[in-house]
């Protein structure tokens, strides 16, 4: 090989390595930027009441375990939490159109709402007389970074039942 076609994919080469490192920054991604807005920000969360899991009948206060776990999520990326009570149906067409950041309702992962939410990994498995259930929570669908935050923040949670 002479020398000119080594100089040439020489210089191909550092072309795509600077293209290659250059998408690797941006990976998981937030097209509409939540992780970044909401850090430090509002964290926009619809609720929908499910007994011990999510609750808003305390006066308008919401309670209950995912509530607390969105909470602490909440504190972790230093967000103030704006609860928005609904139906399922309301809640995950608002989370869709981008109006939530999440949605919680002590939802397991055999949940209907795939197709208008991103749905996290399992975060605790609990036993009922329906068997054994994995809860899950709801993200905006493409909000990768924002998913896996929460993720591995759910994850790490030694108190989620």
């Amino acid at each position: 090989m002479n020398r000119r076609i080594r100089l040439r994919f020489a210089a191909v080469a550092l072309v795509l390595a600077a293209n290659l490192s250059g998408c690797a920054s941006s990976i998981p991604a937030d097209p509409e930027g939540t992780l970044d807005r909401v850090s430090g920000g509002t964290l926009r969360v619809g609720i929908s009441p499910n007994g011990e899991w999510t609750d808003m009948s305390d006066g308008g206060e919401a309670s209950g375990i995912e509530v607390a776990l969105v909470e602490e999520f909440a504190e972790s990326i230093e967000a103030e939490v704006a609860w928005v009570e609904g139906g399922e149906e309301k809640l995950f067409t608002q989370l869709h159109e981008g109006a939530l950041d999440m949605v919680i309702g002590g939802f397991t992962d055999k949940t209907p709402w795939v197709n208008k939410a991103a749905i996290t990994k399992p975060f605790t498995e609990v036993t009922t007389s329906k068997g054994l259930e994995n809860h899950v929570m709801a993200a905006a669908m493409g909000e990768n970074a924002f998913l896996l935050e929460l993720e591995q923040f759910l994850l790490n949670q030694e108190g989620a039942p």
